[in-house]
């Protein structure tokens, strides 16, 4: 069969179709390893198949026994009745499947041979307090473009929830009367959406991914009365399903298991100093009650998004750390008195206090052992901080949450690269999920593990401190051994299903090629590239790679398909990013994903992996 392109108007061009069933147009291994586990025959038993499982798949032999019954099954139960008559597929001892059936019906089959393996959240593995979880965390949520013009809207939020995402971040404003709540990003142009609708998105998505804890962070710039408004919406909103804290001091953090099926409200304590009420709020309706004002420069965004300065590079001089962030609070016996008649409502709602004790960086990661908080700092803030302070990061996030969000330059809703606080022991890595590219493949690829529940428990090493009171170094990662992968890309199939014939060139087939390699800590970071396969649908590239780990508790499979062009960027032709903990050995089909995170319906490639 052959696929014809116009050339010019004038002319056409013929391309063979590599066939599919063809054992010519297959990888040599694939022939080669079922003619050994068949003994020389043409066909293979299910015995002969468990043998393979065992062998080659890595596989126990319960699990073996197992997973070759549900591929006779799913095979032969699927197959039409002339194929499950036909004498060739069955002896005296059961049914046997021939090449066809091993190659494209099972081996080559991302549901009976996935990459990774199945999980089921176990509720043992979730008792730990929320500090020991990396949990899976949107920035700004409302939004559903750029950060500055584009519309807010609880569609996003929606969506979030329904990927997964367990931390929902709202800013609240006044509206422009005064007297309601708006949902917007702060002194830019971007049309508000009611406080109200996102808390109803919000309460009926919640649990629709994961039934672990959701975390609503709120960034408050209210007054007083607005406060409570606030909490009572969101209080009748929730009703049972809200956790509110006994006491406003925790000395640990509840786990998620305590807090299954239940919303959890972040955000700083209401702040309120002893000076007139009237006047503050009069004051303070100045300066919020147009919180859209086109006045106000890019560069002069209010709150987390301003751009921080660096920090100093001597150690031990704090002087350059921004602690303007809308996280501050004062600590002072006077400054809590002043709260105590506060917006009783709103403070009893806050099950997660967030806040940054006034000073520099060293107060800011202290430790108060009758007290757990939030701390949030920008990607920025923690790159530098962490050149000097990098132990102290770490064995700040042992007891207390930290949570990163993307610098105030990313008006394009970009993202960073997530290991920055990930390796730090950061739980709450904030993106901007309408920011598609690498990182969010990462992200969303890095909480497939622990069954997608957006909940994946910190390494140990993050967690231990040793007997002369040391914890991990993130600036000096030292492993007395390394843990070896070896990839091997065998084919790739499917794009002609899911793309028009020119989508990836007017005038031929497309030109493929993959990028395979490792994200995580700096150790481990490579990307390497097969060679470019011309004009194939069904391209087979027989090409194997070497990696060695560092850090493989942090370390996710990265794979890309880009079709190769002369005179233009290579096309994106699908990508999957995969937890290193979770492969599974052997041969295997790797389903792709398109750039938004969604399943294609049929482009795969087919791979193996092998680790020691």
């Amino acid at each position: 069969m052959a696929t014809i392109y116009t050339v010019f108007l004038c002319g056409r061009r013929n391309f063979r179709q590599v066939g599919t069933s063809s054992s010519t147009s297959l990888p040599d291994d694939v022939q080669k390893t079922f003619t050994a586990f068949a003994d020389g025959g043409k066909h293979l038993t299910k015995e002969q198949l468990r043998r393979f499982l065992i062998h080659r798949q890595g596989c126990t032999k319960e699990e073996a026994i197992g997973e070759s019954d549900r591929v006779f099954d799913e095979i032969f139960s699927a197959a039409p009745d002339n194929h499950r008559r036909d004498r060739s597929v069955r002896t005296n001892h059961g049914l046997r499947l021939s090449f066809d059936d091993f190659f494209h019906r099972f081996l080559f089959n991302a549901n009976l041979n996935p990459p990774i393996k199945s999980q089921v959240v176990r509720e043992d593995h979730m008792a730990s307090p929320l500090s020991h979880y990396y949990i899976y965390t949107g920035h700004n949520s409302y939004l559903t473009g750029n950060q500055i013009n584009s519309k807010c809207s609880v569609v996003p939020i929606m969506k979030a929830l329904w990927n997964g995402v367990r931390v929902i971040e709202l800013d609240m404003w006044p509206n422009s009367t005064g007297d309601d709540i708006d949902i917007l990003h702060g002194g830019t142009l971007t049309p508000p959406v009611k406080l109200f609708d996102c808390l109803k998105a919000i309460k009926y998505f919640a649990f629709s991914a994961s039934s672990y804890t959701t975390v609503i962070t709120l960034e408050d710039h209210l007054s007083s009365d607005l406060q409570a408004k606030a909490a009572n919406l969101i209080t009748e909103t929730y009703g049972n399903l809200l956790y509110c804290p006994e006491s406003e001091t925790i000395e640990t953090f509840p786990s998620p298991l305590f807090l299954k099926n239940r919303i959890v409200v972040s955000t700083k304590p209401p702040k309120e100093s002893k000076v007139s009420k009237t006047k503050k709020e009069e004051g303070s309706s100045k300066k919020t009650r147009d919180p859209q004002s086109s006045s106000k420069k890019i560069k002069d965004l209010p709150d987390e998004e301003v751009d921080v300065p660096n920090y100093k590079s001597e150690s031990d001089n704090d002087d350059d750390y921004d602690s303007g962030d809308d996280d501050d609070y004062d600590d002072s016996e006077e400054y809590q008195e002043s709260l105590r008649d506060t917006a009783p409502e709103y403070k009893r709602i806050i099950a997660i206090t967030a806040g940054k004790p006034k000073g520099g960086l060293k107060e800011a990661l202290s430790i108060d052992p009758k007290n757990v908080r939030r701390l949030s700092l920008s990607e920025k803030e923690l790159l530098n901080a962490s050149e000097h302070h990098g132990t102290d990061i770490v064995r700040f996030t042992q007891k207390n949450i930290m949570r990163v969000y993307p610098k105030g330059t990313r008006i394009d809703s970009s993202n960073y690269n997530p290991f920055i606080g990930w390796m730090h022991g950061a739980q709450m890595v904030a993106f901007n999920m309408q920011g598609y590219g690498k990182h969010l493949w990462i992200m969303q690829g890095f909480f497939r593990a622990n069954g997608g529940c957006g909940y994946v428990k910190k390494p140990n090493f993050l967690m231990d401190v040793d007997s002369d009171n040391r914890v991990f170094d993130p600036q000096s990662i030292q492993t007395t051994k390394k843990t070896l992968l070896k990839v091997k890309v065998y084919m790739g199939d499917g794009w002609q299903f899911d793309f028009s014939k020119k989508h990836f060139d007017k005038f031929s087939p497309p030109d493929f090629y993959t990028r395979v390699g490792i994200a995580g800590v700096p150790e481990d970071e490579i990307m390497k590239k097969t060679t470019t396969k011309k004009d194939s649908w069904k391209p087979i590239w027989n090409e194997e790679f070497n990696f060695s780990l560092v850090v493989p508790e942090l370390a996710v499979v990265r794979i890309e398909v880009r079709d190769y062009d002369v005179t233009s960027k290579d096309d994106f032709a699908g990508q999957t990013c995969l937890p290193f903990s979770l492969l599974r050995p052997g041969i295997r089909t790797v389903p792709l994903f398109d750039s938004h995170g969604i399943q294609f319906k049929s482009v795969k490639l087919l791979m193996g992996f092998e680790f020691y």
